[in-house]
């Protein structure tokens, strides 16, 4: 299954980390529309998610969102989150680790895009 959201095991390590400390988290790419982008990480029920923005998927368990209009820019690629050194944003969680999250992204194979249409179609049935 093609997934539109994955993350490396840097970042998977990170979020464990920051789930052990904080409890559930959420993602949201809220800014950036290339690699190099930094989606911000907050304690979930923090941020409130609304009809404006997509779920992108899952990263080590924790919800990924992205607002419709980001997502019209990244529709085509799987966004693949890293973590680097250096201090990200004050609001998101991992700044205190000398850390951040970083958004890095692959296009979409024709096949994979297929997928994925396939995919849109049978949840908007089951609406």
């Amino acid at each position: 299954m093609v997934e539109r959201v994955i993350c490396t095991d840097a970042a998977r390590q990170l979020i464990d980390k920051l789930a052990a400390f904080h409890g559930p988290l959420l993602f949201h790419q809220s800014g950036g529309c290339c690699d190099g982008s930094a989606p911000m990480c907050y304690p979930r029920g923090e941020l409130k998610i609304g009809p404006v923005d997509v779920h992108m998927g899952e990263i080590a368990g924790q919800p990924f969102y992205m607002s419709r209009d980001q997502f019209t820019y990244w529709q085509h690629t799987q966004l693949i989150i890293d973590v680097v050194p250096g201090r990200g944003s004050g609001f998101s969680l991992e700044a205190p680790e000398g850390l951040r999250f970083l958004t890095r992204s692959r296009v979409f194979t024709e096949a994979e895009l297929d997928e994925l249409d396939r995919l849109a179609a049978q949840q908007q049935q089951q609406q």
